[in-house]
């Protein structure tokens, strides 16, 4: 299994790159941001991976954090999610952003990918929102998750908790109402803006 590549980047493409690691090189198809996140051509570069294998290919996959990666393979776990899909997805979404649209069952940001329909959205959402709030991704919510007691934020996810929402949607609801309405925002507004992302 081949987790990570550190080599110079050769060449790269719409969708891929090749990686010189003392002489081989290996090409990874990649998402959009991960081929701007690698830098020029020449320079050093590390980059995770991700062998798939099947009966008529063999494909490395690449990307610029390990987070992507767990998310790529999260994925393509979903029915009709293949890897030229889940690097769409990822090309649009960063894995914050993925997170806390999954967390919130908001459908209509996941179909923003090229590729990705309404009703593949849909699917991805509803597959993905119960593991979402325990996936990387940086902020959002995790951030919100984390909140201590007492805090408007922490106070706002216990509120939607106690009105049946699950843990993830909750903190995923109040990191976005929290976005809308910055730092600052009461309680009450909170949950109020909350309520309505959380219950779309």
């Amino acid at each position: 299994m081949i987790a990570r590549l550190s080599g110079r980047l050769a060449e790269t493409g719409v969708d891929w790159a090749i990686i010189d690691v003392s002489g081989v090189g290996y090409m990874v198809h990649c998402s959009s941001r991960t081929l701007a996140a690698l830098g020029n051509v020449g320079e050093g570069c590390t980059i995770h991976t991700d062998l798939q294998v099947s009966e008529t290919d063999m494909r490395l996959l690449g990307f610029a954090k390990g987070e992507e990666r767990d998310w790529f393979r999260l994925l393509t776990h979903v029915q009709g999610v293949g890897s030229k899909v889940a690097l769409a997805i990822l090309s649009a979404l960063a894995p914050a952003e993925l997170r806390d649209a999954c967390a919130a069952g908001d459908a209509a940001t996941v179909a923003r990918a090229n590729g990705v329909g309404p009703k593949l959205a849909a699917r991805i959402v509803n597959e993905l929102k119960d593991r979402a709030g325990a996936m990387p991704g940086g902020g959002g919510v995790a951030s919100v998750a984390a909140a201590a007691p007492g805090s408007a934020s922490g106070d706002a996810v216990s509120a939607l908790q106690n009105l049946g929402f699950k843990p993830a949607v909750a903190a995923g609801a109040v990191a976005r109402a929290q976005d809308e309405l910055g730092e600052g925002a009461d309680l009450n507004t909170l949950v109020r803006v909350a309520l309505k992302l959380a219950s779309g």
